[in-house]
């Protein structure tokens, strides 16, 4: 059964608009391939760019290039506009926050803005009893941060994470980062006491069993349990392939932890705000990390990330051990005040979940017309088409391209992850007008029936 969820009187953007949008404006004077050409010759080769056409304005679920064509955006940023581009509420709490102040460093004078932010975010990550939020600026501050307070809490060095996972561009980031092409290809040696194990993925056999098996043999071979600060995960992995942490595995993780004193951290950057269905991907689960960190859509669009978490190990590291000159930007600062109330407002928690099943039951329905297309899954919105050769199984990263790259002549920009490039992710905007994504959904089919 279709599920659709009519949020039209609640979301500030509606279909009436949709007509607007879509069709293509006035185009400017330049012409995307002389600033292709041109950001080639003063931009650095290792700074990739997926598309050839440059951003002119957005609004919502829409992005036209400087030459006047509009995109429906299934992308948004890397997962930064699930409130969508340019979110009414969002503008007006910049241009407000414009007219006081724009910087003064909060370590030298603080101001209000922060302090507010923290205790709403304490009061709404789904950690029991009395937290703190110390706020920063990219997901790979917020998890380096992390890494540090779980350090100064127990005082040893080692830290765990997965394979597939992605945790930031950062030298400790890369650490943690369980891909190697294109992340840390040429960028060692990386920071010691950093050690991977295998996450459950099911395509590939990985059971949770498996999983926390090579997790005790990796404290027999690797690193006694009683040096190890943390254990890092995402609840859904991002770059990795958009793959859900099953349940009995993030039991069995917090059993762990709790049985060595080792800090659990839920990595949210990416999952965080509502994209998966909860406001935290780990409210899908019965267990609680120690801490979260978070970034990307808590400020729609403005840097800005944190890390929040129990009390007794966030006050952990000495004063002036955290912070940074940037770190809780009042305008970012307003602008997550503004995200937090159009989540509440818009019921975009629950739109997230309607909209991923009605996705889900069109890519479910084409699966017959698309033998490579081997899965489909995720949380709420945060949905993944993993594409394998129909012949042989192996993971084709060549067929997912072919989707995009389909999708994209079209007008849809789709992007791919995983370990083997071999995965569609859809990070539309939670706020996009039905009309739109029906349309969108369209241009998927016909990309994927090719």
């Amino acid at each position: 059964m279709k599920v659709v969820l009519d949020c039209r009187a609640k979301l500030p953007w509606n279909e009436g608009v949709l007509k607007t949008l879509l069709p293509a404006t006035k185009a400017t004077n330049m012409k995307n391939l002389d600033l292709d050409q041109r950001r080639s010759l003063a931009t650095p080769r290792g700074v990739g760019v997926m598309c050839d056409f440059y951003a002119d304005r957005a609004e919502n679920a829409t992005l036209w290039d400087i030459e006047g064509r509009a995109y429906t955006d299934f992308a948004a940023g890397i997962a930064v506009l699930n409130t969508g581009h340019r979110h009414p509420r969002v503008m007006q709490a910049i241009a407000a926050q414009l007219e006081r102040f724009t910087h003064t460093a909060y370590q030298i004078v603080p101001y209000q803005g922060y302090v507010s932010l923290a205790e709403r975010i304490n009061a709404l990550v789904p950690i029991k009893g009395v937290n703190k939020t110390a706020l920063f600026t990219t997901g790979a501050e917020a998890v380096e941060n992390a890494i540090k307070i779980a350090r100064a809490h127990t005082g040893r060095p080692g830290v765990i994470a997965f394979s597939g996972a992605f945790h930031g561009r950062t030298l400790l980031g890369m650490a943690l980062t369980g891909k190697v092409v294109p992340y840390k290809v040429g960028f060692g040696p990386f920071p010691a006491d950093v050690y991977h194990a295998p996450f459950p993925n099911a395509l590939r056999g990985v059971t949770t069993g498996k999983a926390l098996e090579d997790l005790e043999s990796l404290f027999k071979t690797d690193i006694d349990p009683s040096r190890v600060a943390a254990i890092i995960l995402e609840p859904v992995q991002g770059e990795g392939g958009f793959n859900p942490a099953p349940a009995d595995f993030m039991r069995g993780l917090r059993t762990v932890c709790d049985r060595h004193g080792i800090v659990l951290i839920a990595d949210e950057v990416q999952t965080g705000f509502a994209r998966t269905g909860k406001l935290f991907a780990m409210s899908h689960y019965d267990v609680e990390p120690d801490l979260i960190t978070m970034a990307k859509s808590l400020a729609g669009g403005m840097p800005l990330s944190a890390v929040c978490g129990r009390a007794e190990i966030m006050d952990a590291p000495l004063p002036g051990g955290l912070g940074g000159t940037y770190a809780g930007n009042p305008l970012a600062v307003a602008a997550a005040h503004a995200v937090i109330d159009a989540i509440t407002e818009e019921h975009l928690c629950e739109r997230a979940a309607a909209l991923g099943a009605q996705l889900t039951e069109r890519l479910q329905s084409v699966r017959a017309r698309c033998p490579a297309l081997a899965e489909i899954r995720g949380l709420g919105s945060m949905i993944a088409a993993e594409f394998t050769d129909p012949i042989t199984g192996a993971p084709s990263a060549e067929a997912a391209r072919d989707v995009q790259n389909r999708a994209l002549a079209s007008g849809l920009i789709l992007l791919t992850c995983g370990v083997y490039g071999n995965v569609i992710r859809f990070l539309y905007p939670l706020t996009i007008p039905q009309a739109q994504f029906d349309a969108a959904l369209e241009l998927l089919e016909t990309a994927l029936v090719g």
